[in-house]
């Protein structure tokens, strides 16, 4: 009677032993699914910041680059009318307008800074840029992690293939490794 307790205390020991271990592995394999999920989605994330963020700063970008250019045209054109003066009075005028459009050029916008807008703009975009590339790298790995525990020996026999299929990295478009033109 000791011997059949024996075994069957040892059958139960062994299918716990098995329950178990199925149990960790599937657990760990939906929770490594479910983080490269979430690390795809904040790829996505990224692109949509870009999406959101890049029109905006162009805009903002090209509407001070327009406030500059009146500006500059309107104390120009001043400048030019006062050499093209021909009498004491359109001298007066034009000193007029002179003194006007550089007073209002340096009460309403100090300092040129078009150029600095721009440096700013393309420092958010490689900053836009260098995100996104984190993203799908962070993405890369964790494809890696899920991948190396489906496939490993003895989980690739317990796991459900259909449920658990191995995943692709992060695919460029055909072409992206030869560096683009720019065209000024």
């Amino acid at each position: 009677m000791k011997k059949s307790y024996l075994l069957i205390i040892g059958i139960l020991v062994l299918v716990l032993i098995v329950v178990f271990s199925y149990s960790g592995t599937y657990n760990k394999a939906v929770g490594l699914q479910e983080t490269l999920d979430q690390s795809w989605n904040d790829v996505g994330a990224a692109y949509q910041r870009r999406a959101d963020l890049v029109p905006q700063l162009v805009a903002t970008v090209k509407g001070a680059a327009e406030n500059e250019r009146g500006i500059l045209t309107e104390v120009t054109q001043a400048r030019a009318g006062i050499v093209n003066a021909k009498t004491p009075e359109d001298m007066e005028l034009m000193g007029k307008k002179i003194n006007t459009a550089i007073n209002l050029a340096f009460e309403a916008y100090p300092q040129i800074r078009s150029t600095e807008n721009f440096g700013i703009l393309q420092a958010q975009l490689e900053g836009t840029e260098n995100r996104i590339n984190k993203a799908r790298t962070d993405f890369n790995g964790t494809v890696k992690s899920y991948n190396t525990h489906i496939r490993g020996f003895f989980n690739s026999m317990i796991l459900n293939a259909e449920e658990f299929p191995k995943k692709q990295g992060f695919q460029p478009k055909a072409g992206s490794e030869n560096a683009p033109e720019v065209q000024f």
